[in-house]
């Protein structure tokens, strides 16, 4: 993705925690397919504490579109009630390939 990149497209990556009802309403099938639908990689999986967790990386506008996603919109069953980003920063190429439930 980066080798055709257009001039001036920044790349990002970020990591993110939702938490809520968020686990068993397929958020991680449907956080795969909104990242997939984005042109975004990265991953996603259940915690032990009951969130989700993940990372994307991709154009910076595509990723604030998934923040805004993960944050407000989520699974059609879903109930977010707080969602995290961190370790936010500006990458040259993408670390990732794909986009994976991990487990």
């Amino acid at each position: 993705m980066s080798e055709g990149k257009p001039a001036g497209t920044k790349l990002v990556s970020v990591d993110f925690e939702i938490s809520g009802h968020v686990q068993g309403v397929c958020f991680r099938m449907y956080t795969e397919k909104k990242g997939l639908q984005l042109g975004l990689v990265g991953w996603v999986r259940n915690t032990y504490h009951g969130t989700v967790e993940g990372q994307v990386q991709g154009p910076a506008t595509m990723v604030e579109d998934m923040k805004v996603w993960l944050s407000k919109e989520g699974s059609p069953t879903s109930r977010i009630t707080r969602a995290s980003f961190a370790d936010q920063r500006t990458i040259d190429t993408l670390e990732l390939s794909g986009f994976k439930t991990r487990f």
